[in-house]
C-alpha cells in the first residue's frame, strides 16, 4: 500500500473515531438515557462534545477532496515526494486539528486546517 493510500485509510479511521469521542462526551452531559433516545427533547451538546461534533463535520468536509485527489493520483500512477508529503501533511494536520478542536485551542487549530488544505492541494497539483 502506498503512503498516500495509508494516509487516506488512517484519515478515514480518524473520521470513524471522532463520533465515538464526541458521543462519549455528550453522554457524560445528558446521561445514557439521553443518548439512547431520539434526542428530540435533550439539550444539544456543549463544550468538548459540541467541539468534537464540529471537528468531525469539518473532517468530513475535507476528507472527500483529499480522498478524490489521492484516488486520482493512484489511478494515474502519480506518486512522488510531493504527493507523499502532501498526504502526510494532511493526516498530521487533521489529527492536530481534531485535538485542538476538542481541547478548544483556536489559533493552532486554524493553522492545522490550513496545513491540511495545503496537503490536499499539493497532491492535486501533481495531477496536472
Amino acid at each position: 500500500m502506498s503512503t498516500e493510500m495509508l494516509a487516506l485509510l488512517l484519515a478515514a479511521l480518524l473520521c470513524l473515531l471522532l463520533p465515538l469521542v464526541y458521543s462519549f462526551l455528550y453522554q457524560r452531559q445528558v446521561g445514557v438515557k439521553g443518548t439512547m433516545g431520539n434526542r428530540e427533547t435533550v439539550a444539544p451538546p456543549t463544550g468538548a462534545a459540541a467541539r468534537g461534533l464540529r471537528a468531525h463535520q469539518n473532517l468530513l468536509e475535507n476528507l472527500l477532496p483529499f480522498a478524490i485527489v489521492v484516488l486520482a493520483a493512484q489511478h494515474l500512477a502519480v506518486t512522488n515526494a510531493l504527493t507523499v508529503a502532501g498526504a502526510l501533511l494532511f493526516l498530521g494536520a487533521r489529527v492536530v486539528h481534531a485535538l485542538c478542536y476538542l481541547f478548544g485551542v483556536t489559533v493552532i487549530r486554524s493553522l492545522a486546517y490550513l496545513a491540511g488544505l495545503i496537503g490536499t492541494l499539493m497532491i492535486g497539483w501533481q495531477l496536472f
